[in-house]
């Protein structure tokens, strides 16, 4: 495997903001940009996937080198940092473009979502079914500029501080060896 060689994840797991902020912070994720996919809305905007007509989902798509950080390393983190159980919401965000999805780019991830959902909901590990789909990749559009890298811009912005800004205290302590090195 060459130095350069990336592959890349697509989750959606209720707010961008919050799923960004979480993959950005491991060990060889390269890149994350907020978007939207999975609907049929070409190039939407984030009006219009509000106004849940466009079928997108709000996602993160994460470039991420595998010598560093496996594929199974982000469906852990990810099916870790949401709620899976609940249709199209996240805490008080609503709406299909918030529901739960991982976009696989290739079988043997689609394998490892499954199996992992599969594995998760035998486990009981959780009250009620898991919701999240796990559906081919068929388009992503990446958001507005004042989307990307939203919290580590708006850190004491009222939502990132009293929302994300919790959860991310919890994430670094669950995945502190996971973490990029200051």
């Amino acid at each position: 495997m060459s130095d350069n060689h990336t592959e890349t994840a697509t989750f959606g797991e209720g707010c961008f903001w919050c799923t960004e902020a979480f993959f950005q912070r491991l060990d060889g994720v390269l890149k994350v940009i907020s978007g939207y996919g999975g609907g049929h809305v070409i190039n939407p905007t984030y009006e219009q996937v509000c106004d849940k007509n466009t079928g997108h989902v709000e996602l993160a798509q994460i470039i991420y080198d595998p010598s560093k950080i496996s594929y199974d390393e982000l469906l852990e983190v990810f099916w870790k940092t949401h709620d899976p159980t609940t249709p199209d919401r996240q805490g008080n965000d609503s709406g299909p473009q918030y529901r739960s999805a991982i976009f696989y780019h290739n079988e043997e991830q689609k394998e490892k979502a499954e199996k992992y959902k599969a594995l998760l909901d035998q486990s009981g590990a959780w009250n009620k079914p898991i919701v999240t789909t796990i559906e081919l990749f068929s388009n992503f559009y990446p958001a507005e500029t004042y989307h990307q890298d939203y919290y580590n811009r708006n850190e004491n912005q009222g939502y990132c501080r009293f929302v994300i800004g919790p959860k991310l205290e919890k994430f670094e302590k669950v995945f502190k060896d996971k973490l990029k090195k200051a």
